[in-house]
């Protein structure tokens, strides 16, 4: 469950910072603020439904997945293909974020 709650987090901060990039930089409609910024209280949201006892491992890890979700978002939305460069710091990226979440720890 929780790759997918990192994944719906992603795509929910992602596509609020969007509407207000698009607002801002693209001459978008001002209205695109509303389900902008109710798309960024769902990226908050849902990053509470993630069982761990710390939040800062929580944006840590997400950290990693947002990357990632970041250029997939470059890809389908935007119709910028990722490089190797970004494909190569991604994995690195997930790596990371791995070891945050899965690394052995003492008691």
């Amino acid at each position: 469950m929780t790759p997918l709650v990192f994944a719906t987090a992603a795509l929910a901060e992602i596509a609020g910072c969007f509407a207000v990039w698009a607002v801002l930089r693209l001459g978008a409609p001002s209205w695109w603020l509303l389900p902008g910024f109710a798309s960024l209280l769902a990226f908050a949201w849902l990053l509470t439904l993630v069982d761990a006892p710390a939040a800062g491992r929580v944006y840590a890890t997400y950290g990693g997945i947002y990357i990632v979700m970041s250029l997939v978002w470059m890809w389908l939305a935007e119709g910028f293909r990722p490089d190797r460069w970004d494909l190569t710091g991604a994995a690195v990226s997930l790596a990371g974020a791995a070891i945050i979440l899965f690394g052995p720890r003492g008691g």
